[in-house]
């Protein structure tokens, strides 16, 4: 998962694109950058953090321009942090690109054979995103008329990258001196939507991961792309679309919903925090089948995605909804972390409990997702040290069985807690005394209640069905595998990792900050 956007203004976007990336900063906080434009000169700043400490005052004045893209990470497939992974990617041959990607190539590994064998073209990371710039820059060559593009050849490139790369990606490329590109996969597994603000001087263009971003920058929303489309914003200022797969599918992951997507986004038109209030009811109605509600004498949530869910739970229920965690805002994501004993010790740096509110309570612990289990049995300790009596879970999605290969960094199956044990087995192993879970159809129709017609998702985290239809057990076994070879070993990093490039279009020459 990651934060990408895009911008096409009529005064200059640095600060723009910082905005926007503090607001898509719970999608990546593992590092961010920004490429913007001036003078036929890309300008590109990024390096390893949360935006707030790559960006200082004399970065924001190296990035002149009008328009700009933005790109907040953290690494999939277990990757640890590598300053060379991190986006936007440039390359110069045959027009300037720098792109960003949110989401995961399945089929990188034979597309990096492709680049070598065919397209001549070296890959110098291990990232995904490389792959697909280059992928890019390959079809915009094949669909130029000698060294020139115009409309028609950018989208039959796009078209080109939707039949040569499998899996999830949402990308925002810019190409010097022909404008801002954005599409999204054939699937639309990864969200993308954008926005238009008219201003004197003329009408400006985003594109973002989510319309929180639009939102708060003041730009009014047009809509989302959909599965397999491309929107071309030229120089000139004029937004052409155009559906490029040949056969494209709506199948959006439905994680963004349950976990990733900021409550007040958004996606597909489809509000998360509407879908969230829906999940608290239907998991109501499934508590209610397993657990006697008398036996409950508070819903808490476990802050902070699962809140909507807790609350509406709790009012279906007619149980008192309390606060009774509170969190800590500056220490990562857990699940994201590497190392079983680091994530235990920041679950307890993450959340402190009230006290009053568990000691001498039956009380019913809402979470959005249980992954691996460790925040859950720490929460659930907790919980009892606070002075619980008896300790219910509750989870607003399905059981987490199957690695995700779309750009959620989710662990292996034999560390994700689910895979193979029963939902009784799974509630012994985090110490509740009762555990239950989403139905996978019932939290489907969470989504499709608000919209009706949105019936297809990717949800192979739960049900282990891959949308793309590539994935097997030969491929997960390989994932597996490199994943475990790259949790054992580090990066070894020059410097402090952070790196400011002036890169010249056509000459790759790189200058200092």
């Amino acid at each position: 998962m990651c934060g990408i956007l895009g911008v096409m203004a009529t005064t200059p976007v640095n600060q723009l694109l910082y905005d926007g990336l503090m607001v898509l900063q719970h999608r990546g906080q593992d590092a961010a950058g920004i490429a913007t434009v001036e003078d036929n000169t890309f300008h590109l700043h990024k390096g390893p953090g949360l935006v707030r400490d790559v960006f200082r005052t004399r970065n924001m004045r190296a990035l002149p321009g009008n328009w700009g893209i933005g790109h907040v990470r953290y690494p999939t497939a277990g990757s640890a942090y590598n300053f060379a992974e991190s986006q936007p990617f440039y390359v110069n041959s045959p027009f300037g690109i720098v792109l960003g990607h949110n989401g995961n190539l399945t089929n990188a590994e034979q597309l990096k054979e492709e680049m070598f064998r065919m397209d001549r073209r070296h890959i110098n990371t291990n990232s995904d995103s490389e792959v697909l710039l280059n992928v890019l820059a390959h079809e915009l060559q094949a669909a130029s008329s000698g060294y020139e593009l115009d409309v028609d050849a950018i989208f039959q490139a796009v078209g080109g990258v939707h039949r040569r790369c499998r899996g999830a990606y949402a990308v925002v490329a810019l190409i010097a001196g022909y404008g801002l590109l954005a599409f999204r996969d054939p699937h639309g597994i990864r969200p993308l939507i954008y926005g238009e603000n008219q201003t004197p001087e003329g009408t400006e263009y985003l594109v973002s991961s989510e319309s929180v971003a639009l939102d708060t920058l003041g730009f009014k929303t047009v809509r989302d792309l959909e599965p397999g489309e491309a929107i071309f914003i030229g120089l000139d200022k004029k937004l052409h679309s155009r559906q490029c797969a040949q056969q494209p599918m709506y199948a959006p992951c439905i994680f963004e919903y349950v976990y990733l997507a900021r409550p007040d986004t958004v996606i597909d038109g489809v509000s998360v925090y509407e879908a969230r209030l829906k999940m608290g009811e239907t998991l109501a109605e499934k508590v209610k089948a397993t657990i006697p509600v008398e036996e409950i004498d508070v819903v808490i949530p476990i802050p902070d995605s699962s809140r909507p869910s807790a609350m509406q739970l709790a009012q279906v229920l007619g149980i008192s909804f309390r606060e009774g965690f509170v969190k800590n805002r500056y220490v990562g994501r857990t699940f994201i972390m590497p190392g079983q004993s680091m994530r235990k010790k920041s679950v307890r740096q993450k959340l402190n409990t009230v006290g009053q509110e568990f000691k001498g309570k039956r009380v019913l612990l809402v979470d959005d997702s249980i992954v691996r289990g460790t925040t859950s049995r720490e929460i659930v300790e907790m919980a009892r040290a606070a002075g619980a009596v008896k300790v219910y879970f509750a989870s607003a999605s399905p059981p987490v069985r199957f690695p995700n290969v779309y750009g959620i960094d989710m662990p292996t199956r034999a560390e994700l807690i689910a895979t193979g044990r029963t939902d009784a087995e799974i509630a012994c192993e985090i110490g509740a005394d009762a555990l239950v879970y989403q139905d996978l159809e019932a939290l489907k129709q969470s989504v499709t209640s608000l919209r009706p017609d949105l019936t297809v998702f990717d949800a192979a985290c739960f049900d282990g069905c891959y949308v793309t239809g590539d994935i097997d057990e030969y491929y997960l076994d390989a994932v597996e595998g490199k994943r475990g070879s790259k949790s054992s070993s580090k990066n070894d990093e020059d410097g402090d990792g952070k790196a400011s490039q002036q890169l010249v279009l056509g000459l790759a020459t790189e200058g200092q900050d």
